[in-house]
């Protein structure tokens, strides 16, 4: 049998990102957090966890933490059932969502949820291109994402799709593209990428038939990035829900007038995690509806 002192002790490692950070959240001493992974390896007879900076769980590790999101959210589901054991503590859900949804459509989608749930949200920002390695990882019950195919033992349904703009201020287009845009230009000006995994740029660049290598900024925020687009320091990707205003203004405007780049989005969840996942996942599809474009 599993002792879930012992499973607690990992998941808290991995969504710590440390032991010392998971023993501040245990009320444990990062000595007894070690010894309680260490006694899981030994039960196990194997590894459960890379000693890296942060720590990664192997592949066993992983399937033991998709079992414990699992168990928490079933163990919700009965606490509901059985009121003696409902302590009415808030049920605190780990999703993985991308920065652009959480600048945009996502708050209003999920506020009147989690207040009538009685849920606290622990979010994971990641690139939507990238995010379901946190599901594969155990890390999280749930994301968004651009990827369509779940992992093995989630559902994934489609939400819709994100319209993104490639925008700049007046400024910036009459500094680079006073004679309009071209092939030989648009590598040249700068553009702002949001990190390592933002290939919208690339995408972009591409139906234009543009390839290779091109000049950017890294700025690793929604909002920070619309702020730098403002100033004039690029031209960038960004969803069209986001710079609504700011187009209307004329504070930016469109490279190259209704050329659009649609992202999908997808809700991933875990099949086995009991009515709150499969709540929060008719709340989304609903909410969805109205903020994104159909697939």
């Amino acid at each position: 049998m599993l002792d879930y002192k012992l499973l607690a002790a990992l998941a808290a490692v991995i969504e710590q990102g440390g032991f010392e950070r998971a023993a501040n959240t245990l009320g444990l001493s990062q000595s007894a957090v070690s010894q309680r992974v260490k006694l899981l390896e030994a039960r196990i007879g194997q590894p459960v966890l890379v000693r890296a900076t942060p720590p990664a769980p192997t592949e066993i590790g992983r399937r033991l933490l998709n079992h414990v999101q699992q168990v928490r959210l079933l163990e919700r589901d009965l606490t509901r059932q059985v009121p003696a054991l409902d302590d009415a503590v808030p049920e605190r859900l780990r999703l993985a969502i991308n920065a652009d949804s959480l600048a945009t459509w996502w708050p209003s989608a999920v506020s009147g949820f989690c207040t009538h749930q009685n849920v606290l949200l622990e979010l994971v920002v990641e690139d939507q291109e990238v995010g379901l390695k946190r599901m594969r990882a155990g890390e999280v019950a749930g994301c968004v994402c651009a990827a369509e195919r779940p992992v093995a033992g989630a559902n994934s349904v489609a939400l819709g799709a994100m319209s993104y703009l490639a925008v700049a201020s007046p400024a910036f287009m009459t500094r680079y593209f006073a004679g309009g845009i071209s092939t030989d230009v648009l590598p040249q000006a700068p553009a702002i990428v949001f990190g390592a995994d933002d290939q919208l740029q690339h995408r972009y660049l591409a139906t234009l038939n543009i390839t290779g290598s091109f000049a950017y900024h890294l700025c690793p925020s929604s909002e920070g990035f619309v702020r730098l687009l403002e100033s004039g320091l690029g031209w960038g990707m960004v969803p069209e829900l986001q710079v609504r205003d700011e187009l209307a203004q004329g504070k930016l405007v469109e490279l190259i007038t209704g050329h659009v780049i649609h992202v999908p989005l997808y809700w991933h969840y875990w099949r086995n995690g009991g009515r709150l996942l499969a709540g929060l996942t008719q709340h989304l599809r609903h909410e969805a509806q109205a903020a994104l474009v159909p697939l």
